[in-house]
């Protein structure tokens, strides 16, 4: 996709979803495209107005990418009404305009699915990548906590990346990790699947959309499951603790799981799980639900976290799956995943 076909699809699909916060088309057409860079002319998005000077945007930039407009994040006062604010208003889900779009990388996630830019960048501190990717049928990937500059003093966020597929996500892993190399990850994957993580009350359909996904990639031999499903404790009151600037009064539990984390990936190499709880949610908000139930434990551990377009609920939401591997494994974790999404990704009927 060039900046010129990037530009006229916000021009045409923004209005309807409001994706953006700001378009910046006289910057975006002024740039100087050098075909020596190996990302010369790629045109992305970065997430809310400061996302054009977080530290993977400036990289990408370096890299040739040209910058075309901030997506939307949540908007004063719309913590549970809408996971995104856009230029045009309250963003919209792709799939259901009436649902969500999950957040709160939202318009990143959405200009994504929409096909009006083929990568956005994230910051994914609960779950902020991997629920607008789940939600909007994407590819979304959170990095090892601490592997690229982040902002957050806390240390629960951690950078993250938005495109259609795995595979157009590895351009950005390439331009971001200093001293990335290839690799290449054995099949079948040794693999552990848990519906739940041992605690969490996860919607019976979204959990057999999840595990019909499962079943096809060991049919297809890309994991092999073996051992008990793991079980972690909830890390809701050790998240909020760390997030109040309180991390002694979580202490307990974070240590306990990554107590059970450090089990699990000696003799596993991935963990797979619905990437929420539930199906996307009215603009009304979630209730008492908390969508990131399965996301923030790996917040608080660090592990690496991607979501992959699962499959769809009867009712036409899409769904994620969740992989994770252990600390430092980004890249081998995004090769599963180009492995897995031939697999997993079903057309809505």
């Amino acid at each position: 996709m060039v900046v010129e076909q990037a530009l006229e699809r916000i021009g045409r699909l923004d209005p309807g979803l409001s994706a953006f916060i700001e378009v910046w088309p006289e910057r975006a057409l002024a740039h100087k495209s050098d075909p020596e860079l190996p990302l010369c002319g790629l045109p992305f998005a970065v997430k809310g107005r400061s996302g054009i000077r977080s530290y993977a945007a400036r990289l990408l930039i370096a890299a040739g990418a040209v910058p075309v407009g901030s997506t939307s994040v949540p908007g004063p006062g719309t913590y549970w009404q809408t996971w995104g604010l856009g230029a045009h208003g309250p963003t919209l889900n792709p799939w259901r305009a009436d649902r969500t779009p999950g957040g709160s990388s939202a318009g990143s996630a959405v200009a994504v699915a929409a096909g009006m830019v083929p990568l956005a960048t994230g910051s994914d501190g609960a779950g902020s990548v991997r629920i607008p990717a789940a939600w909007c049928g994407v590819f979304g990937l959170k990095t090892t906590n601490g592997l690229l500059p982040s902002p957050d003093r806390t240390g629960l966020a951690s950078a993250g990346v938005l495109t259609r597929s795995a595979a157009d996500a590895r351009v950005y892993l390439r331009c971001v990790l200093d001293g990335y190399e290839d690799v290449r990850v054995p099949l079948p994957v040794r693999a552990r699947w848990s519906p739940d993580l041992g605690f969490a009350e996860t919607d019976p359909e979204v959990e057999s959309v999840a595990r019909s996904a499962v079943d096809r990639l060991v049919s297809a031999g890309i994991v092999r499951l073996d051992g008990q499903p793991p079980a972690l404790l909830d890390p809701k009151d050790a998240w909020q603790s760390v997030r109040r600037g309180r991390p002694a009064a979580g202490a307990s539990v974070r240590a306990e799981n990554d107590r059970r984390l450090a089990d699990l990936f000696a003799d596993a190499d991935l963990l797979l799980t619905p990437a929420t709880p539930n199906r996307p949610h009215g603009h009304e908000g979630p209730g008492e639900l908390y969508s990131t139930s399965l996301t923030w434990a790996f917040n608080l551990s660090g592990h690496p976290a991607a979501s992959i377009p699962a499959g769809f609920t009867s009712d036409g939401c899409p769904v994620g799956l969740q992989l994770v591997t252990a600390r430092g494994t980004d890249i081998s974790l995004l090769e599963i995943s180009v492995a897995a999404e031939k697999h997993t990704i079903m057309v809505r009927s």
